[in-house]
């Protein structure tokens, strides 16, 4: 579908911000089943919450504009997914499983970070002001994720290291 001006960028870009929160919502769900860690499966039930706000915060951005999420092309998500489960699949030690989730679940979250950096500057440029907070709100919250992620990435190594 061709994009005829910043306004119609915008509104593909918000949709396809809000379509990968979707999924990756999903693939939180699907990380915390196979995480048997408690630690990990605690992180990613709290990223699930604050996924579950980031989209009603996405879809406040809709109303705000007064838009409709657009379809969009999901096959990045559906690459990561499935890479991930024939990756983790091949995953013998508990330990390595649990390094393995930790640097996809921050993987995903670094995806997502790039997507909030250009869609609020999309924001700024289309004149959406007000949008452009909601949209720093959920970029704060994925920037605390990535840090929580590194601080127990970091503990597991230094447990693993002690031992």
């Amino acid at each position: 579908m061709p994009i005829k001006d910043p306004k119609e960028l915008f509104i593909t870009m918000l949709s396809d911000v809000r379509q990968g929160a979707e999924r990756s919502n999903k693939i939180y769900k699907e990380l915390s089943e196979v995480a048997q860690d408690p630690d990990l499966k605690e992180a990613l039930q709290a990223r699930i919450f604050v996924s579950d706000q980031s989209l009603s915060t996405l879809d406040e951005c809709f109303k705000i504009i007064a838009e409709k999420p657009k379809k969009v092309n999901e096959r990045l998500y559906e690459v990561f997914e499935e890479d991930f489960r024939r990756e983790l699949n091949e995953m013998q030690s508990p330990e390595a499983r649990r390094l393995f989730i930790l640097a996809r679940a921050n993987r995903l979250a670094h995806i997502r970070i790039g997507e909030y950096v250009a869609l609020i500057a999309a924001a700024d440029v289309t004149g959406h002001y007000g949008v452009g907070v909601l949209l720093e709100s959920c970029l704060a919250d994925k920037l605390a994720f990535v840090e929580r992620t590194r601080r127990l990435i970091g503990e597991r190594v230094r447990q693993k290291l002690a031992a």
